[in-house]
């Protein structure tokens, strides 16, 4: 298999290209290798198909914006595995970006004529707030989404009891329309979408009563979305086929899942990194000895913690973070371990004693070595 091109270099066009040049060079790379002038060459074909794929992730600004973060694995593409375009056949193509030229058609590129319409489904939104261990493992959530479906009446044909289309007379099946102007340059042709049948190039005479010869009516579907671990707050997770259903058995639109975060109680995240603020007694962070971290699998570890321990010191636990998201990135994020020291509001009186004492010990009032220490450790972090 080919390796797959930057879908700016397919389109020739810079990574800071407006969407109109970006969809002025798409027109002029679909209409060099459009079938009607390429007859029968398969690698026009695969370079059409190609320049559709880059198009419908670029003239797209949530999808283009994922592109430049993430590349073909983005979470825009179904289950991470990458962008929809690889998976259009001609008739995808032809449906989603005829309009790209401006209605004109391809008459005059040996007498090819465009394919009648078929329609698309609109895409549904739809968010989900995860936990940080839902993220961690992946997680398969359910909704009942309320959307376009086939009319079970007439099986999604609008029509009345199986009754057939018949060709449109105004553009005898073309689903186009020709007009015919003069201009300085002599007689010119374009072509519209048929106004009779809406560019579909059948009409229905007998409509459905159920839908009115739409072939979708308002209902609802259970859907089961696959979140990948790995996932952060404003990704989005593409389902294809599973918005609305398209009109007159056409092209389901697609499902775009935007993820949330819910806040942890123990842990702060950090790209795939998770932080855990450790609060140490002042006799464990003084002589040492062994604490408990939980981790994000739930389980807990135990820790060394070494004599004289100084507030602000973290401690590193690899590959106890996050994992990458899947097809971006390996392996797991670390597991950062703040430490502050916990001081006591209120001493009983034995208590201040032994605190007396040490107050009067200088081993206990911390060099100038000490203090710039700790002090940049504090610069460090807020910075």
């Amino acid at each position: 298999m080919a390796q797959k091109r930057d879908y700016y270099e397919v389109l020739g066009v810079d990574k800071n290209a407006s969407e109109d040049e970006i969809k002025k060079a798409y027109r002029k790379i679909a209409i060099k290798y459009h079938p009607d002038r390429n007859p029968g060459d398969k690698d026009a074909e695969e370079k059409f198909k190609e320049a559709a794929e880059a198009y419908d992730v670029l003239h797209d600004p949530q999808k283009r914006q994922q592109y430049d973060q993430f590349g073909f694995d983005g979470p825009m593409g179904g289950g991470f595995g990458g962008f929809s375009g690889a998976s259009m056949n001609m008739d995808d193509i032809f449906s989603m970006f005829g309009d790209i030229f401006g209605g004109h058609g391809f008459g005059g590129f040996g007498g090819g004529q465009r394919r009648p319409q078929q329609h698309r489904g609109s895409d549904l939104r739809l968010k989900v707030r995860l936990t940080l261990e839902e993220i961690n493992k992946g997680v398969t959530k359910k909704f009942k989404v309320k959307k376009d479906v086939p009319c079970e009446h007439c099986h999604g044909t609008g029509a009345e009891n199986g009754s057939p289309s018949e060709t449109c007379p105004t553009c005898h099946g073309s689903g186009v329309i020709t007009h015919t102007t003069q201009s300085i340059f002599g007689m010119m042709q374009t072509q519209g979408i048929c106004p009779t049948c809406g560019g579909e190039g059948k009409v229905i005479k007998n409509k459905c009563h159920e839908c009115g010869g739409e072939g979708i009516v308002k209902g609802e579907e259970v859907v089961e979305i696959k979140i990948p671990a790995g996932v952060a707050e404003g990704m989005v997770v593409n389902v294809p086929g599973k918005g609305n259903a398209g009109r007159k058995n056409g092209i389901n639109g697609d499902i775009q899942v935007f993820i949330e975060e819910e806040r942890s109680d123990t842990f702060v995240r950090d790209g795939n990194d998770l932080i855990y603020n450790l609060l140490l007694d002042i006799p464990t962070a003084a002589l040492g000895g062994e604490v408990e971290i939980p981790t994000i699998e739930g389980s807990k570890l135990r820790v060394k913690i070494e004599n004289g321990t100084q507030p602000g010191k973290t401690l590193r636990l690899r590959g106890k973070g996050l994992p990458a998201v899947q097809g971006y990135g390996q392996g797991r994020g670390d597991l950062v371990v703040n430490i502050s020291i916990y001081v006591p509001k209120t001493l009983s009186k034995d208590e201040k004693e032994t605190m007396q004492k040490f107050r009067n010990s200088d081993n206990f009032k911390g060099d100038k070595q000490t203090r710039d220490s700790i002090f940049q450790r504090f610069k460090n972090y807020f910075n």
